[in-house]
């Protein structure tokens, strides 16, 4: 049997402005959209998607599970995610760390990393 990574999904307070975000974020296109569910792609047919779902809650921890993007300059798109609606925070990282951790205008963290070549590189 096989399987496929489909979707991540995110519970937002306002998941139309947040996936918004993301679609910004990723030069991707809000590919479906309803009361009840946004989903973020490069394309209908391309998985994995971002799937946004309205909940009543706001975000209270430190994420379980976050983002990673690896852009090819980290400084210029970090700057470029801040202009968007995102802020740095501090989870503990270490000054001398390669990444720059961000979150979301929900608070969401998720980190820019310097470029990578590969997943293990």
């Amino acid at each position: 049997m096989a399987v496929r990574f489909y979707q991540l999904v995110v519970d937002a307070r306002d998941a139309r402005a947040i996936a918004r975000f993301w679609a910004a974020v990723l030069g991707q296109q809000v590919l479906y959209e309803s009361d009840d569910e946004v989903i973020v792609g490069a394309d209908e047919h391309r998985y994995p998607g971002l799937c946004f779902v309205p909940v009543p809650e706001e975000k209270t921890l430190k994420n379980r599970l976050h983002i990673d993007l690896d852009p090819d300059d980290r400084d210029a798109e970090v700057e470029r995610i801040i202009g968007l609606g995102a802020r740095r925070v501090d989870i503990g990282q270490g000054p001398d760390v390669s990444w720059v951790v961000l979150a979301d205008p929900e608070g969401n963290e998720f980190c820019v990393l310097r470029p990578h070549r590969s997943l293990v590189s």
